[in-house]
């Protein structure tokens, strides 16, 4: 059995026209992960809202159906987000919150430094992704390291990813909507990267793309992953290490996973079937839908 190991801490009115053009504008070039605010108290939890069992009717849930939030649903609303590597109708792949609904990010902001330039008339339009002092930020699919908050002129804490502020738009009423894609031609689906989903060139999004890195981006070289969740020594465990693909030895049987950095878990043998970006070290592969589910792993 392997020991038992010591885990790393977790660590504008104008741009609101309607006026639909081709998804051909290009944001500004070279981004930067900008990590939550000293002094915000904020948590990064691996895993959806519904598996950490966040309280009914909050957060991303107390706006279901989109709109722009009232004086009663804001402060439920900031006590979380959720933020999901997923799909909304074309665009895959791009964020989405806990209730489905698709993210978008805005050309004029900046996110060297992070930077939003959409407020007043704007802001009822493009309801920024805020989140109250000490809020839980859920993570699904997205490296920690590039989710951060910006503080936004009126004070509030506003989600980024990679530097970008991130927004919803008040006309998308179901998962899947996309309502908001290319409209100016300066906001698009915010994908898990940073990048913009669905632009034409996704050489020059702001996105991440040196040496090829998206969101299924690996960095961990080995992994220690143990039968019962809690990284519990009262089971057994085994380990994994190189680089690229790795089948375990015992398929089906694992709980929680340790790893310094990220990496990527499938179903099946040889890294094939359903599989899942984890960003480090998970307590309960319940949270990410995956407990006595690992048949292989993607190192780097």
């Amino acid at each position: 059995m392997l020991a038992k190991r010591l885990l790393p801490l977790a660590l504008a009115a104008a741009a609101g026209t309607l006026a639909l053009t081709a998804c051909s504008g290009q944001a500004p070039a070279a981004t930067a992960a900008v990590a939550p605010e000293a002094g915000s108290a904020l948590s990064l939890l691996s895993g959806t809202a519904k598996a950490n069992g966040a309280q009914p009717s909050t957060g991303d849930w107390a706006l279901r159906n989109g709109g722009a939030p009232d004086a009663r649903t804001a402060p439920i609303a900031k006590k979380w987000v959720q933020l999901t590597a997923g799909s909304a109708g074309d665009l895959d792949p791009v964020v989405v919150n806990g209730a489905g609904l698709t993210l978008y990010r805005f050309d004029t902001d900046t996110a060297s430094p992070s930077k939003s330039n959409c407020a007043g008339a704007c802001a009822v339009t493009w309801p920024p992704l805020t989140v109250q002092q000490g809020g839980k930020i859920f993570i699904d699919g997205i490296r920690k390291k590039d989710v951060g908050v910006v503080k936004r002129d009126d004070g509030t804490l506003q989600v980024t990813i990679k530097g970008w502020p991130a927004y919803r738009f008040a006309k998308d009423t179901q998962p899947g909507d996309t309502k908001g894609q290319c409209i100016g031609g300066v906001w698009f689906g915010l994908r898990p990267d940073g990048g913009k989903a669905g632009a034409q060139n996704d050489q020059n999004d702001g996105g991440d793309n040196s040496g090829g890195n998206t969101s299924d981006e690996v960095t961990a070289t080995s992994a220690v992953l143990f039968d019962d969740a809690n990284f519990s020594d009262n089971g057994a465990s085994q380990g994994v290490a190189g680089a690229g693909c790795q089948n375990l030895a015992r398929p089906g049987v694992t709980s929680s996973i340790a790893a310094q950095g990220s990496l990527k878990l499938w179903t099946g043998k040889d890294c094939t079937g359903e599989s899942k970006l984890i960003d480090g070290d998970v307590r309960d592969l319940s949270t990410v839908g995956f407990d006595d589910k690992l048949g292989s792993v993607k190192l780097r």
